[in-house]
């Protein structure tokens, strides 16, 4: 079936796209140009783009530059792209021009042939309602796109930041379950002196804590918008007022506490927002991976290793081997997190190539910091409910590691010498004896002392 076409026209002549397309002119040549990815624009940055031009359309009503009929038409089409309505009508790859003004195009051209169609008028005519006279009115692409990250992440920041919550609660409560199970400690993966399995997961906890701490403090500077600034930071083409009553429009609209930047040039020439959200991101990664891995080593074997941890059992293991069982939500985790440490490297590259008065890195920034802070709300989620709620300590196993642990010598240092504790530690790795053992046939101590100094409930 032949698919029906329109023309349209702009500044480099007219051009055919799809009679059911709501994008115009622009939007398809962008589309022709750079499909290099089955990366499009992250619903999020939609969601901001509609939340931008509505609050844009409704201030220049109010401020008179822009007629209230054509405003209302805006505003109502605006509404509809953030309700999710024309998703599929954002057909441009994420690598595209550095300022993200395909976007930017995108949506006014959405905007405009829909507030045409609200008015009575066909899609395509650019009349009434223009897409840069009107829709785009006291705005740059350089400032809309700058204005529609901080939003889209500003907004992604509260589900994520409650998801890591949410990780740190069920590491809290198995610090609470595991309280009083002695276990062995390990420090470069040798044995070391008792503690509990509660404070191994005490330790967890706080790294999860500290993350929802590094992730809340980012919100100040994602809460500052360059809207207004247009195309350096000077303003040109913005009526007075603008970027201040748009700026608290849209936080009365999502109850977040946004502001106009008091300084736009920074506000459109540098992503260092980003680069800080990226890296309160990268160090949450960072925990994520570090206490994934532990996970894995405290439930390896289960009988050919540690086996200190039960993992829930949440698929099979192996093609080949019947009854193995693997800790597959920690692997999964363990990807994740490497995923996200190369998410920061690409914004770290692309906060750097902010040549003069514009970053050139926009859309990719948006992508990379967008899919970060869902992908980790996820998996902090999922390993939540399925890795750590169902985890189980096998107490046999943590009870065996440590009456063999040549580390409960330790304490016998204090009364005995280092040296001397040393030997006793040596002759009962030799002999292949346990260190409790080894002391009391020594003669060196009481009894009574010995299993005092001895009881690993004591050490911890």
């Amino acid at each position: 079936m032949i698919e029906q076409t329109r023309e349209e026209s702009d500044s480099m002549g007219n051009i055919s796209l799809p009679e059911w397309a709501y994008w115009g002119a622009q939007t398809q040549r962008a589309v022709e140009n750079f499909g290099v990815s089955p990366l499009r624009i992250p619903v999020a940055m939609i969601r901001a783009l509609g939340l931008v031009k509505k609050h844009a359309a409704r201030v220049n009503g109010d401020l008179g530059v822009l007629e209230k009929k054509l405003a209302s038409a805006i505003e109502q089409a605006a509404q509809e792209v953030i309700e999710g309505r024309w998703d599929e009508h954002f057909p441009i790859d994420v690598f595209q021009t550095g300022s993200g003004t395909s976007w930017n195009m995108n949506a006014n051209e959405l905007i405009a042939n829909r507030a045409n169609e609200i008015l009575g008028e066909l899609r395509g005519t650019r009349s009434p309602v223009h897409p840069n006279d009107h829709v785009n009115r006291g705005q740059s692409s350089n400032d809309v796109i700058p204005t529609a990250i901080h939003i889209a992440n500003r907004m992604r920041l509260d589900p994520l930041v409650e998801a890591v919550q949410q990780l740190a609660a069920s590491l809290r409560s198995k610090e609470k379950e595991f309280a009083d199970l002695v276990k062995l400690g390990r420090t470069h993966l040798q044995d070391a002196v008792p503690m509990t399995l509660g404070q191994e997961f005490s330790g967890f906890a706080v790294q999860i804590e500290k993350a929802v701490g590094r992730i809340s403090s980012t919100t100040a500077n994602l809460e500052e918008l360059a809207l207004g600034g247009t195309a350096l930071g000077t303003g040109i083409n913005c009526a007075p007022g603008f970027a201040e009553d748009v700026a608290r429009s849209i936080a009365d609209d999502t109850g977040l506490p946004f502001r106009s930047s008091p300084n736009k040039f920074e506000a459109i020439a540098a992503r260092d927002a980003q680069v800080e959200l990226m890296g309160a991101l990268n160090t949450l990664s960072t925990s994520l991976m570090k206490i994934a891995n532990d996970l894995r080593l405290l439930a390896s074997g289960p009988r050919g290793a540690l086996g200190e941890i039960v993992l829930p059992s949440l698929q099979p293991g192996s093609s080949i081997m019947p009854g193995k069982v693997n800790p597959v939500i920690p692997e999964m985790v363990i990807q994740v997190a490497a995923h996200v440490n190369g998410k920061t490297v690409s914004v770290t590259i692309a906060g750097q190539n902010g040549p003069l008065e514009l970053n050139m890195m926009n859309p990719l920034i948006a992508h990379e910091t967008l899919s970060s802070m869902e992908l980790l709300q996820n998996t902090c989620r999922v390993l939540a409910e399925r890795g750590i709620d169902g985890l189980e300590a096998d107490r046999e196993r943590l009870e065996h590691w440590i009456e063999w642990s040549l580390a409960l010598v330790t304490p016998l240092a204090t009364e005995l010498g280092y040296d001397q504790a040393t030997r006793l530690a040596y002759q009962a790795y030799r002999e292949k004896r346990k260190i409790r053992d080894v002391v009391l046939e020594s003669g060196l101590l009481p009894e009574k002392r010995v299993r005092e100094l001895l009881d690993p409930a004591r050490m911890v």
